[in-house]
């Protein structure tokens, strides 16, 4: 079964904020659409052509356009490629299931290729959050022929999401709704992301997601990824346990870097922006001189 809306009313509501915060893209891109197995893939490209390619994934439900505020720095030097993830709402348009972890990693596959076609670069940097970096990593640890380099901020796939992930959830939306000066006063990061970007995560509930679940990486998953990888967990998060973590990745591989946060929760990215974009240019400019 492929993911859809609930109604044409609410599909038609959803692409109407996603056009509303497209607005704030604050540099000009190129919208692409990718051919996969899976459906055209759409990716908003930007930055010099000929710089280091970075393609980036988001969380779930927060599709290409959660990126906008961390898109200026990362664009100043390197082309940039913000993906819609296939099954989930954006302006991707799934045509077959995906069933398995193993057609999530061949979707990523097909567009990363896609992205490099005809580019004379021969590998990108993957950065994701959440499940952007749960992809991220799904495809590292099967095959880096075509990666240079993976960031991955508060992945899934290193513990069981529980019902604290739930609470966690219902308080960050409850943040969502508090007037921007109180927002600064209780919450870490710009008020007015969250407040810009709450009318799409709310339009995106009404999307049916029919994915497959994301798996917990095995050890032997994890020691095959052989190319620099910074994994950045919350030390609060609620989906692992930071520093088990790091202690387990430590003892695995040493292409593996661990960064524990202090003070954040698994809305790192929202969080500590400024952290995020900064990670992901060291990493490619590190993964582009090695």
């Amino acid at each position: 079964m492929l993911g859809e809306f609930t109604d044409e009313k609410a599909e038609e509501r959803f692409f109407a904020t996603y056009d509303a915060i497209l607005r704030k893209w604050p540099v000009p891109a190129e919208e692409l659409d990718i051919a996969t197995r899976f459906g055209p893939t759409r990716v908003r490209s930007c930055g010099p052509e000929d710089g280091p390619p970075i393609v980036l994934l988001s969380g779930g439900m927060g599709t290409s356009l959660s990126w906008y505020p961390h898109i200026a720095e990362l664009a100043a030097r390197h082309r940039i490629h913000a993906v819609d993830s296939i099954g989930e709402p954006g302006r991707s348009i799934q045509t077959a299931p995906m069933e398995s972890v193993e057609d999530c990693a061949d979707w990523l596959a097909e567009v990363v290729d896609g992205v490099l076609a005809g580019t004379g670069h021969e590998k990108v940097h993957l950065a994701g959050v959440s499940r952007g970096g749960w992809l991220a990593l799904n495809l590292a640890t099967r095959t880096t022929g075509r990666i240079a380099g993976v960031v991955a901020i508060e992945a899934a796939g290193f513990g069981v999401i529980d019902r604290s992930f739930i609470w966690w959830s219902f308080r960050e939306i409850f943040l969502w709704f508090l007037p921007k000066w109180l927002l600064r006063l209780v919450a870490s990061g710009d008020p007015d992301v969250r407040h810009t970007v709450r009318p799409l995560l709310f339009a995106a509930l009404k999307y049916k997601q029919r994915l497959p679940e994301m798996h917990l990486f095995s050890d032997d998953e994890l020691s095959a990824i052989d190319v620099p990888t910074r994994i950045i967990v919350a030390e609060r998060s609620v989906i692992q346990r930071a520093r088990e973590v790091a202690a387990r990745l430590a003892s695995l591989n040493p292409h593996i870097e661990v960064e524990v946060v202090p003070k954040t929760t698994h809305g790192l990215s929202l969080e500590k922006p400024e952290l995020v974009t900064a990670r992901i240019i060291e990493a490619a400019h590190h993964a582009a001189t090695t």
